[in-house]
């Protein structure tokens, strides 16, 4: 593999990428932590609070100051759901030491800045900065309510919800309205810290490097001063219980175009479903020579647009279709036809050669993008499945036609969610 891994402390792990395809190096910290209900709304805040400034980097304008006296690096950050895991993410972005005008080790001062904007935030009085938390909660607040905008995305996310009710993965990664009132400085600095001291913690670097990098990180006073630290993470969250119904939800907003949604549950998760899940997905609705694509889209026109997507974290594939609010149930009656099509094999070698040929071209792009390299290999680290691209590859090609008839068997619909117009 090409991503070596060195614990540093307990539950901190240092993953290094050697790569010479890139003239710059990508930071990435990865702080895990299981989803809750009472906490997710507060760790959804913590990544806007810490870059607004930290001990020694005092506010965002010095912090961007800093950035640009770095030859232009980057900084980002955010919230993710993996799983039944909450993950902050934070990014830095830096050119490479050999394309320098002058020798400096920028790689260092890269490593430096980004734990200390992670871990050494700005505190006034033992907690974070008042001023900062108003306006982040404001910022907050209009990104929950905001999810409603893209009503593709929301028809998903509401899919997700009522599919997962009462689990943890059927919480909004960027948590609830209704929460921001009782979060003030105080109990957000203490949340953090319990975060800190509990999550999984995950370093990724990725670039032209070499073997100091261990000792850089191990050295860096932000990492030497966590002790007494355990990692608290999720790698099989809860399954959906096989049920007689199908859940069938209706939302009604002003829209034009209804948004269609079905959650598929797999009732089998073993390392070689997961590949055959991945090949059933791509020939059902999940490239351009689909059965969704073309027999719901553009043989049957009931669609604008029509697809499904593998979430191998839960085990689940949802399918995503666009379409006129009159023509509901001629679309899932067709899509349900189609999901029989597979169970009883009426694919043939060549759907199942597009497929593989669609899924190995995606893994061979992955090193060609440093951001999606970490990606693959930190969605590994939440699966304890490690492997290489060429391993990764072969198990794709070992899947057979009777595979894909075995498994299709086991997907089952189950919930149909529609947004449609008033």
């Amino acid at each position: 593999m090409n991503c070596n891994q060195e614990k540093i402390r307990e539950g901190i792990t240092l993953h290094t990428i050697k790569t010479e395809k890139f003239k710059t190096n990508l930071l990435a910290v990865y702080l895990t932590t299981p989803l809750k209900r009472e906490t997710v709304t507060l760790n959804a805040l913590i990544p806007a609070i810490l870059k607004r400034g930290s001990k020694n980097i005092k506010t965002s304008d010095e912090i961007s100051k800093k950035l640009e006296e770095m030859y232009g690096a980057s900084f980002d950050c955010g919230i993710d759901k993996i799983g039944d895991n909450q993950v902050l993410k934070f990014y830095l972005e830096s050119i490479n030491n050999e394309f320098l005008p002058i020798n400096e080790n920028l790689l260092k001062e890269s490593i430096d800045k980004l734990l200390e904007i992670v871990f050494n935030p700005l505190l006034e009085n033992n907690k974070f900065k008042e001023e900062y938390i108003n306006s982040e909660k404001e910022n907050l607040k209009q990104i929950i309510e905001g999810k409603i905008d893209n009503k593709a995305q929301y028809a998903f996310t509401r899919c997700i919800e009522e599919m997962y009710k009462n689990k943890p993965y059927g919480l909004y990664k960027y948590g609830y309205v209704e929460d921001l009132e009782n979060i003030n400085a105080e109990n957000l600095y203490n949340q953090y810290q319990q975060l800190i001291k509990n999550c999984k913690i995950d370093i990724f670097i990725s670039g032209n490097i070499n073997e100091k990098i261990l000792e850089i990180v191990k050295e860096n006073e932000n990492i030497k001063k966590m002790n007494e630290r355990q990692a608290q993470y999720i790698i099989s969250g809860e399954k959906l219980d096989e049920q007689n119904e199908i859940k069938t939800i209706e939302d009604r907003l002003e829209i034009s175009q209804g948004k269609l949604v079905i959650g598929l549950n797999i009732n089998e998760d073993t390392k070689q479903s997961r590949y055959i899940a991945t090949v059933y997905n791509a020939i059902f609705g999940g490239i351009p020579t689909s059965k969704m694509f073309q027999n719901v889209r553009e043989k049957a026109s009931l669609a604008y647009s029509a697809s499904s997507s593998y979430l191998k974290h839960k085990n689940n594939i949802f399918i995503r279709c666009g379409i006129e609010v009159e023509n509901y149930e001629k679309a899932v009656e067709l899509i349900k036809q189609q999901l029989e099509e597979m169970k009883n094999g009426n694919f043939t070698e060549e759907e199942i050669n597009s497929a593989k040929t669609n899924i190995t071209a995606t893994i061979k792009s992955i090193p060609d993008e440093q951001d999606t390299e970490i990606t693959y290999y930190f969605g590994q680290e939440l699966s304890e499945i490690k492997m290489a691209f060429e391993e990764y590859e072969s198990n794709i090609n070992s899947v057979t036609k009777q595979n894909i008839i075995d498994f299709a068997s086991k997907v089952k619909i189950n919930t149909i969610y529609f947004l449609r117009g008033n």
